[in-house]
């Protein structure tokens, strides 16, 4: 090849790559650990300060998980830990993190409401755990302090925010098809999913959203009559997928180009979500933790799915007790963003729009 055009490659290569390099050095980093149907989902900063939002269930079984994927990440400890609720499958597992990763800052909504499936219990041992950092106790509007990230809370405790973020307020007029759902799907009180802590995250034009197990009634007061959250990214799914959270009308609001359900073989993955999700204007994908044993062909194709199950085979609804699989998600300031599945290497590229 001649000199000159060898000359011109490496002066272009020269001017794109640190571009690159410095587009990637700015990245956030999401990883989903599977932690079989709760959530825990790593957040690293561009900084390299690092969120953690819940353990999952308890026992060294899925802490393990968390720090296998923290130490792949560069984390050497948890600088935020966001603990949505105290259910099992969310705040199970702090007691067995903390005992393997130093945890500096532990946020919460508050005192446990729920009487039921071992909160108290878990609250207890949360409490006691977090007196070995520092507690913060969410509300709605706050912003937690992570170096190259804006994270605000938008719901907490039952309350959400009464101003839209910056960019939003717009009305929602599907707002007139909302129909509740009855006293014991959406409790008015007494349930630990509607006081989920709940979280928008951006980084530069990147949103993605996080609203825990927040529930029904909760999601209608952020999209109604206006949608204080605006348009995201990347939305996790909230509540593993069950049909008694996402609001279709908060969803098609936020319109996120892609989402993930960090649902369980054999929890969540409601039928009605895939169709919410499905029907959402500009949607593009969804990728899963798991495949639903009964959303059948509502399941996203496989390459998509980080676990299929044993053997390759998913009927029993048991757990691979092999190599247990995640989904990466790279975000960059630009709005672009790729998600990786750590099964097959299957990634895809979303381009800046917005």
């Amino acid at each position: 090849m001649h000199k000159r055009v060898l000359f011109l490659i490496a002066v272009a290569i020269g001017f794109t790559a640190p571009a690159l390099w410095a587009q990637q050095r700015r990245a956030l980093e999401v990883y989903f650990v599977d932690v079989e149907g709760g959530q825990s989902t790593l957040f690293v900063s561009p900084s390299g300060q690092s969120l953690l939002v819940d353990t999952g269930w308890p026992g060294v079984r899925y802490a393990d998980r968390i720090v296998g994927v923290a130490k792949l990440a560069g984390v050497r400890q948890i600088d935020y830990l966001v603990i949505t609720h105290y259910h099992g499958d969310h705040a199970g597992g702090v007691v067995d993190l903390a005992a393997r990763i130093p945890i500096r800052n532990f946020v919460d909504h508050g005192p446990n409401v729920e009487e039921g499936r071992g909160t108290p219990q878990n609250y207890a041992a949360y409490l006691k755990t977090s007196e070995k950092g520092h507690r913060i106790v969410a509300r709605p509007g706050d912003k937690l302090p992570i170096q190259g990230l804006d994270v605000q809370v938008v719901s907490a405790a039952a309350q959400t925010i009464d101003k839209p973020l910056p960019g939003a307020g717009a009305a929602n007029p599907s707002c007139t098809d909302f129909v509740p759902k009855t006293a014991a799907q959406d409790p008015m009180s007494g349930n630990e999913n509607k006081q989920s802590v709940a979280i928008v995250i951006s980084v530069g034009k990147f949103r993605i959203a996080d609203f825990g197990d927040l529930m029904w009634s909760k999601e209608h007061d952020l999209a109604c009559p206006n949608n204080l959250i605006g348009t995201i990214d990347f939305y996790v799914v909230t509540h593993h997928g069950e049909d008694i959270s996402n609001l279709p009308m908060l969803v098609h609001a936020m319109r996120p180009r892609a989402a993930l359900m960090d649902n369980g073989a054999n929890k969540g993955a409601a039928v009605a979500t895939f169709e919410t999700l499905k029907s959402s204007p500009g949607f593009e994908d969804l990728w899963q933790l798991h495949r639903g044993v009964e959303a059948g062909d509502h399941n996203a194709p496989e390459k998509f799915i980080a676990n299929l199950g044993v053997g390759g085979t998913i009927e029993t609804g048991v757990p691979d007790e092999g190599t247990v699989n995640y989904i990466q998600l790279t975000a960059r300031p630009d709005g672009s963003f790729t998600v990786k599945n750590s099964r097959n290497g299957f990634h895809k590229d979303y381009p800046p729009i917005r």
